[in-house]
């Protein structure tokens, strides 16, 4: 696949690729849209770069 304009990309967590137009699973079994192919394949790093955040964050009001 490649990145061309109005696209959008979800990354497919039952197959772990990125898929787009037609070729794409059910909504349960994706993340996304993305713009780009790119942004696609970086969602798992994404994801986990949040929670992360969001843990810390959790952390620190807890410790109030």
């Amino acid at each position: 696949m490649t990145d061309s304009g109005g696209n959008e990309y979800y990354w497919c967590l039952k197959h772990s690729r990125v898929e787009s137009g037609d070729d794409v699973c059910p909504g349960r079994d994706r993340l996304g849209p993305y713009a780009s192919e790119s942004e696609a394949r970086q969602a798992l790093q994404r994801v986990k770069e949040r929670n992360e955040e969001w843990e810390a964050e959790d952390e620190r009001w807890e410790s109030r």
